[in-house]
């Protein structure tokens, strides 16, 4: 695009701005110096990279970058075997710092939960740290004129050395000019300076009298800088010992120059990597004070700005305008009172597809679509000169001749006041012709101006839509408001009778107007006021619109709170339960270790037992039903006053079934068998089990192998051990065994797998010894066969 024409839309001003947010001066060049891309990929590309930047900067703030201008030159010096000074390799230095802060800001923020973004990554991957060479730099060299004493270890000692002698003058001279012999002779007290050694300062009618070297004599000659002969020597070795320091320090900067020519071919690409986020983050800070988006890049030619505002105007006070060109028309006339905002409307537009085409986001909507034109030709504001002999009129043609020039289908054409400043009548008619020749030749176009003409041309013709500039007559101020679709109108008559203008002036000048152009004024202010009623009924559908959109998201967010308050009380629901059933599963553990020491004990009696597993049972009963939350099921049972051997009956105070194994004695008490456990109870301790109803028999899916038994088998009958270890096995297996017991069960299936035989050894070993086992073999053909143990149970 031409700096002409680019120019008169202000967008260097624009580069003026976006350049003050730049660190690095030679950033700040390639700044202005910005061109527009030369394709719809390349558009693209620069303004995701300028969006994925602004979203990092707005997130993370900008990284610390320093100031640094000609690194690259330098760095070639020290390529082609030049010894840099400290202040080039300071320089260096803080370039280096400069790569590893960019990398810190992008590779370092993952943790933080952002993330890097896929088109930034080849950018920042370019940049090559060296964080031993920067920390090499800055630890040795303190300032551009000052070398560390650790920058090594021989300098370290040449100067330790420098100091240990210059001590050693300082004694001696301190000691010769606090002598009361010498000091007659001095001057002064005072140990300086000259050329390097250290002298005192000798009356001139005493040089006889402290023999040494003169180094210097003062201005009035009353003075003599005398070196004296005992430090002579060691101000020989101090003068030694500097150009030692010297030579080292020189080897220093030689060694770092030929580190820092090493890395030139990465340090080059990193640099101008470097620059480019410079820019980049100068383009981010921009669109943060514009609160600028990122459009839709279309193909064609053919734009929609939505909400746009002018970027150089106050944010806050701007007037969002809606310009589309390109769609259902090609060209928009633009009409209304003067400082209504034609020319910003034109501006506006020109200048956000620049910008865009340039990688700039732009301020406006994010729904916005731009194109990329090949020229933005612009006529825009008054072309007189004096020096060239041209008037208004003849500036504006001028501009107009070289734009039909260079006029095509990629081009925007912005043409302010269009056939002004001439004849009315001639003006209008070659403003209409170069509105027809540049849409002959398939330019975008916009264009603003005061005659009628206009207005009927674009209500008669195809592809060309008229807009206007609103006007409050009320406060007779513009409101800078675009409206699509409605030809302005002047409002001159009106604005002269607000003003004050005599009613009878106004009166005769509306009887100089045609016919047709009072009807055609007629005609305009009738669509005025159908314009503002359209846009008072547009900001109802929008106010009600926007409720109904509040309402529907109140209603989303709360059944999604809904949502997660009975996901959150179904995952405390099973959380409860399942300490719960930890909570029963360790009571009834315990309640069956319990039982077996009772057994175990012999030397209770039958009525200490009863009594010892009812205190149990009472102790254990709430721990284990606590919580539950429901009461739990009383069975009705039926007391007994006689019973058989062999019957099963209740024992009332346990609540477990039990079978008789003889009679009631003469104390009344009856032998029983609850499970594993032999105990006698009192007859009146006994109830009759409820019956349960018959089943219709069925075939047994099960067999016991010998036995004329038969038992169909389920879930709870049966445990895979599979997978365990032979002592976790027998464990579980005993713990299982213990509550097949306590539940009545008589027969029970241990799944050990077949493998190596491990598991079902260790299994067969444990049930030899359990007091509950009354036999036990493997399983059967269609009971997993010998990977199977089929445990009987007393």
């Amino acid at each position: 695009m031409k700096e002409k024409y680019l120019r008169n839309l202000e967008f260097y001003k624009i580069l003026a701005k976006a350049q003050q947010y730049c660190v690095c001066p030679q950033a700040a060049q390639r700044m202005q110096q910005t061109t527009a891309c030369t394709d719809l990929e390349e558009m693209r590309h620069a303004l995701r990279m300028t969006d994925a930047m602004t979203t990092r900067f707005l997130r993370l703030g900008a990284p610390r970058l320093s100031r640094v201008e000609g690194v690259v030159e330098i760095v070639h010096r020290a390529e082609k075997g030049g010894v840099l000074s400290m202040a080039e390799l300071l320089e260096v230095g803080r370039t280096l710092k400069n790569f590893e802060a960019l990398g810190g800001w992008y590779h370092g923020q993952e943790d933080a939960g952002v993330q890097s973004s896929p088109v930034l990554d080849d950018l920042f991957y370019s940049i090559t740290e060296n964080p031993g060479l920067s920390r090499g730099i800055f630890d040795s060299i303190l300032s551009e004129t000052e070398m560390a004493d650790s920058a090594s270890d021989a300098l370290y000692d040449i100067r330790r050395k420098i100091r240990s002698a210059e001590s050693s003058i300082r004694d001696r001279l301190e000691g010769m000019i606090k002598s009361p012999n010498t000091q007659k002779y001095l001057q002064d007290a005072v140990v300086s300076l000259r050329s390097g050694r250290f002298v005192v300062p000798v009356k001139a009618e005493y040089r006889g009298e402290i023999p040494g070297v003169i180094h210097d004599v003062s201005s009035s000659g009353a003075t003599l800088f005398v070196e004296p002969s005992a430090v002579v020597e060691l101000n020989a070795k101090i003068l030694q010992l500097r150009s030692q320091e010297q030579e080292e320090i020189e080897r220093i900067l030689s060694v770092f120059s030929d580190a820092v020519a090493a890395m030139q071919p990465l340090f080059e690409v990193s640099y101008d990597g470097m620059l480019q986020v410079d820019q980049l983050l100068a383009k981010a800070r921009l669109a943060a004070d514009q609160a600028a988006t990122m459009p839709q890049v279309v193909s064609g030619y053919g734009f929609s700005l939505l909400h746009a505002r002018h970027p150089l105007l106050d944010k806050k006070k701007a007037v969002p305008v809606d310009i589309t060109i390109g769609k259902e028309y090609d060209t928009m006339i633009i009409t209304g009172p003067n400082t209504g905002g034609k020319t910003v409307s034109l501006k506006t537009a020109g200048l956000l597809l620049a910008m865009a085409s340039c990688g700039f986001l732009i301020p406006a909507s994010e729904r916005s679509e731009v194109c990329l034109f090949r020229e933005i030709l612009v006529d825009i504001g008054d072309e007189q000169s004096i020096e060239q002999s041209l008037s208004t009129f003849s500036g504006h043609i001028t501009n107009i001749v070289e734009i039909l020039r260079e006029a095509g289908p990629d081009t925007l054409v912005l043409l302010d006041e269009l056939g002004a400043g001439t004849d009315p009548a001639e003006g209008a008619s070659l403003a209409v012709s170069v509105i027809e020749t540049l849409r002959q030749r398939g330019s975008r176009i916009m264009a603003t101006t005061h005659y009628g003409e206009l207005k009927v041309f674009a209500l008669e013709t195809e592809g060309v839509q008229n807009a206007s500039c609103e006007f409050d007559l009320e406060t007779l101020r513009p409101t800078y408001r675009l409206s699509v679709g409605v030809p302005g109108r002047s409002n001159a008559f009106l604005i002269g009778e607000k003003l004050g203008l005599p009613d009878a002036v106004i009166e005769r000048a509306k009887q100089h107007l045609s016919a047709e152009d009072q009807r055609f004024e007629t005609v305009l202010g009738q669509l005025e006021d159908l314009k503002l009623q359209i846009k008072e009924d547009q900001a109802e559908i929008e106010r009600l619109r926007g409720l109904a959109e509040t309402q529907l998201n109140a209603a989303r967010q709360q059944r999604e709170e809904l949502i997660e308050q009975g996901k959150q009380e179904l995952a405390a629901a099973r959380k409860r339960a399942k300490e719960l059933e930890q909570k029963v599963q360790d009571a009834a553990y315990g309640l069956m270790d319990e039982m077996k020491e009772l057994q175990k004990k012999e030397r209770l009696s039958a009525e200490q037992k009863l009594q010892r597993a009812r205190q149990i049972a009472r102790k254990d009963a709430p721990a284990i039903t606590a919580g539950l939350g429901s009461e739990p099921e009383v069975k009705n049972y039926r007391p007994l006053t006689s019973v058989k051997v062999g019957q099963v009956v209740v024992i009332a105070d346990l609540g477990r079934n039990a079978t008789v194994k003889s009679l009631p004695d003469k104390n009344g008490m009856v032998e029983v068998l609850c499970g594993a456990i032999k105990t006698k109870v009192p007859l009146s301790s006994l109830m009759e089990a409820a019956v349960p109803p018959a089943k219709k028999r069925s075939n047994p899916k099960y067999r016991s192998g010998a036995g004329s038994l038969d038992v169909t088998r389920s879930p709870a009958m049966e445990i895979n051990l599979i997978g365990l270890t032979a002592d976790e096995a027998v464990m579980e297996a005993e713990q299982f065994i213990d509550s097949a017991v306590m539940s009545g069960l008589t027969q029970i299936y241990l799944i050990h797998g077949k493998g190596a035989g491990i598991l079902r050894k260790a299994l067969h070993q444990m049930l030899k010894t359990n007091k509950s086992v009354k036999s036990y073999r493997l399983g059967n053909y269609g009971e997993g066969e010998a990977g199977v143990t089929v445990v009987q149970l007393k």
